[in-house]
């Protein structure tokens, strides 16, 4: 497992990640998770799922900009106080911070201001998983199975036919936009990945903060004092809800869970799982929003289970993504 040799303001002799394995020991195997480890991703991608159309309501009553920096900063700065700084590089915790911020929830909230619908945006966020894979391959050194490989292109089909289907709601802006958001979410994996198992609360916490001025800015920039300031002053207690389930169910205690996991297992492992966001995605879409469920969406969600399947089911002599010797 990888990690930096540098404590918070300089070298040291004892490890910066608590709970880290020892420099000598093997990478896990990417058999498959632990079973409460599963269960835990699983919680995890069903909250970001449904989050769509809770990010749907948000703006309806919020700039997307404001609607970020409200986001972000209910998830840094009253828990600045009592969070210590993650034991990392402070160039770990800026980066990790503008690539959620700024670069995924930048991006994807516009992009849901009128250019995409929740649902298919749930489904392109998730190209995260081959942003993140491809990205692990050409700096960490890890390398992809045959099996994997498969269950990736299985995974990539069931997206790609999603993404073609645009028209309406659905802007080719808006599908360039979710796809650049997915990226900088694929960076920030692996930020957070070569971090290695930190505390993963206080690398959102503090990482969050540094997300504020960009997004500020943007909404400054975008929306302008008068647009801001009404949204602020005519916001209902329903509107104030979606952001502080913005800020504490889906950053607090999503990401930290998700960075958890991704310091304890390799990225194949743990990236794919995300897939499973526009199942929940999808449906609590057309349950909450009505949003119609063509053919193509169905065709889509089934070729990322499928593709799922075929990467997490255990099978004889698996290896996954190893890091390469």
């Amino acid at each position: 497992m990888t990690g930096a040799s540098e404590c918070q303001d300089g070298p040291c002799d004892t490890p910066v990640f608590e709970g880290a394995p020892p420099a000598d020991e093997p990478l896990p195997k990417a058999g498959g998770l632990p079973l409460s480890h599963g269960l835990l991703a699983l919680l995890v991608v069903a909250i970001w799922g449904t989050n769509f159309v809770v990010i749907h309501q948000g703006l309806e009553q919020f700039p997307p900009f404001t609607f970020a920096c409200l986001r972000f900063f209910f998830s840094s700065v009253p828990l600045l106080l009592f969070m210590p700084r993650p034991k990392t590089s402070l160039g770990t915790v800026i980066s990790y911070g503008l690539l959620v911020g700024t670069g995924q929830f930048g991006l994807m909230l516009y992009a849901m201001h009128g250019h995409i619908s929740p649902g298919l945006a749930s489904v392109l966020i998730q190209t995260q998983a081959f942003f993140t894979v491809g990205l692990a391959v050409m700096i960490a050194g890890e390398r992809l199975s045959p099996r994997s490989l498969i269950g990736l292109l299985l995974c990539g089909a069931g997206v790609i036919l999603a993404a073609a289907f645009t028209g309406g709601e659905n802007s080719l802006l808006g599908v360039l936009l979710v796809l650049g958001a997915a990226l900088a979410w694929g960076a920030a994996n692996i930020v957070a990945r070569r971090a290695g198992p930190i505390n993963a609360l206080a690398l959102v916490v503090w990482s969050n903060l540094f997300a504020l001025p960009p997004l500020a800015a943007a909404a400054w920039f975008f929306e302008g004092p008068a647009e801001i300031g009404a949204a602020l002053t005519h916001a209902t207690a329903g509107g104030w809800m979606t952001v502080f389930w913005q800020a504490f169910g889906n950053a607090l205690f999503g990401y930290a869970a998700w960075n958890w996991l991704l310091g304890r297992h390799p990225a194949s492992r743990v990236a794919p799982l995300g897939l499973m966001v526009p199942v929940f995605g999808l449906g609590a879409s057309a349950w909450y929003l009505a949003e119609p469920m063509p053919w193509w969406k169905l065709a889509a969600a089934a070729a990322i289970m499928a593709g799922l399947a075929v990467n997490i089911l255990p099978g004889p002599a698996r290896r996954g993504l190893r890091r390469g010797t």
